[in-house]
């Protein structure tokens, strides 16, 4: 029988994920900020991979995600979000159907080395009508950039937000969040109803001012979702 008499009431779980490319920082996002000891599905990439997985830009990385990420964070008494980072590997992309159904947002994570690389999920939010926001992690030892030449280069509807973060630091973290929230609570459905499936070539943008060196010149690119 159900529960009706306001004792012991359970929080509502609200569903978020993070995504974006391989080596963008994902696991890495949800380690920093989850409240409990984050599930992780992480493998050691072998030359079995070599011909699959791209590693231009993180040529370091040693491990990639098989299946998801998994951590929690109490917001309120009353609400709990659950946050799932989505595999970033193309060979992995059929999970994303999977992952996203009950989500309620998504956290884009983009590498300003590899633009491109977050051009899969934020066709595969749109498309879904899924309100997402972007969030540039800032790799050290790379260029910065002014928000608004990010938001040109990637062609970013004026409603998605784009904000800078620091994927291992949780109040960085933390703060991205709060502006999805933010986002979410203010979007209407009339704002997650219209996907756009045109090609939106990648334009560099300008280095930020004191930023370190010049801005890579990245080629037209055709956004393409998984599924």
């Amino acid at each position: 029988m159900p529960l009706n008499d306001g004792s012991d009431a359970f929080p509502s779980a609200l569903k978020l994920l993070i995504a974006g490319g391989f080596g963008v920082g994902k696991t890495t996002f949800v380690g920093a900020i989850s409240e409990i000891e984050p599930l992780r599905t992480e493998e050691l990439l072998t030359t079995a991979s070599a011909g699959t997985d791209r590693l231009t830009g993180v040529e370091g990385k040693s491990t990639t995600t098989v299946a998801m990420d998994f951590g929690r964070i109490t917001i309120s008494e009353d609400h709990v979000l659950y946050l799932f980072g989505t595999p970033g590997q193309e060979r992995f992309w059929f999970m994303w159907d999977e992952l996203s159904s009950g989500a309620i947002g998504a956290v884009v994570l983009a590498d300003t080395r590899r633009l491109e690389d977050c051009f899969p999920a934020v066709d595969f939010f749109e498309s879904r009508g899924i309100g997402f926001l972007i969030a540039v992690n800032e790799f050290d030892g790379t260029c910065r950039y002014e928000l608004d030449d990010l938001r040109d280069a990637l062609d970013l509807r004026p409603d998605v937000p784009i904000a800078h973060c620091d994927a291992r630091d949780r109040r960085s973290a933390t703060g991205v969040l709060v502006n999805l929230l933010h986002r979410l609570l203010a979007s209407t459905p009339a704002d997650r109803t219209e996907p756009r499936h045109d090609l939106r070539p990648v334009r560099p943008p300008s280095p930020h001012p004191g930023g370190s060196g010049g801005a890579r010149s990245h080629a037209p690119v055709a956004r393409a979702w998984p599924g």
